[in-house]
């Protein structure tokens, strides 16, 4: 079956289409425009192949800041299987084979599934959600991110009481990634959230961004976006999703447990050792800005965490 779907939303309610044309002139440009830093053809690779979603703005949740722009979006990327530098994932993503993809979800469930990509894009109509996004080196984004609330895919397979946990694991084939990384973060890359995290409304289990199909360097074809949390925790290309009754030894936690947390919750008080968590630098922006808790989405999520020491819970 095709990727492409009737989502019977009338066309006043879709993010107009000339909004993401530009797209087009990038693909031919995107070597200039992205700081000079990649050759045009490795992220024309990367980017060719996605095609167009229609998804509803949804206005509620999203941010009126404006948008990152999407050559910077491309050509800067935390993707640590295809490399350390921000400009590794767009070089070498073209390896990540998406056709065919299945994320299979079970553990403790009543009824463990094996989706393919057709069934999630019909599992629920696709919103628009424009959300900032923080990383823990003191960058940040605002991109229009295209899903549907990962609690949708979770009640579909029915979490069992004991359920307290959710483990998202991502793609890896050690004969088609190149992680030219430290060589302390272990693959296949492992993620998780508290199950009500996982539940809340703002997770968005996400398959575009800017009207198309994600980028292979930006996590196709499947990855969740938890906007009040550091970049880290939003798990790209994921290939499962396991309910848990333990909290799961995630990757970054165990490469490095006193610098990176099982929570990572946006927290401009907390020291790190490498970056300056209190101030953060939006993606083509010359200077900082102060952050904020929680990354500004502390009046829908904060209460999820009342009572927690957030500096011992990081």
């Amino acid at each position: 079956m095709s990727i492409y779907r009737d989502t019977g939303i009338a066309p006043s309610e879709i993010t107009p289409r000339q909004n993401f044309e530009r797209r087009r002139f990038l693909r031919c440009a995107v070597g200039t425009l992205a700081a000079g830093l990649l050759p045009a053809p490795a992220l024309a690779s990367n980017a060719a192949d996605t095609v167009a979603l229609s998804a509803r703005r949804a206005a509620h949740w999203s941010t009126s800041e404006p948008l990152t722009p999407l050559a910077k979006l491309l050509a800067y990327n935390n993707f640590y299987e295809f490399g350390s530098s921000k400009s590794d994932p767009a070089l070498y993503a073209h390896k990540l084979p998406i056709r065919p993809w299945t994320v299979v979800v079970d553990g403790l469930v009543a009824r463990p599934r094996r989706f393919d990509l057709d069934d999630l894009l019909r599992l629920a109509p696709l919103e628009e959600r424009v959300y900032r996004l923080r990383c823990v080196e003191a960058w940040s984004m605002v991109v229009p991110w295209i899903g549907y609330p990962l609690a949708t895919l979770l009640r579909a397979v029915e979490p069992l009481g004991s359920a307290k946990f959710v483990e998202f694991q991502s793609f890896y084939d050690p004969e088609v990634v190149t992680p030219h990384f430290f060589g302390f973060l272990e693959f296949p890359y492992v993620e998780g959230l508290r199950l009500d995290e996982a539940l809340h409304p703002l997770t968005l289990f996400t398959l575009g961004l800017y009207g198309e199909t994600l980028p292979r360097q930006n996590g196709a074809p499947v990855r969740i976006v938890v906007p009040w949390k550091y970049g880290y925790k939003s798990a790209k290309s994921i290939q499962r999703i396991r309910l848990v009754e333990e909290q799961p030894l995630t990757s970054w936690p165990k490469a490095e447990h006193r610098n990176y947390g099982f929570y990572a919750n946006v927290n401009p008080g907390l020291s790190h050792p490498y970056w300056d968590q209190s101030r953060e630098r939006r993606i083509g922006d010359i200077f900082k800005r102060p952050s904020q808790m929680f990354n500004g989405y502390g009046d829908a999520v904060a209460s999820m965490y009342a009572g927690m020491d957030l500096q011992r819970n990081f």
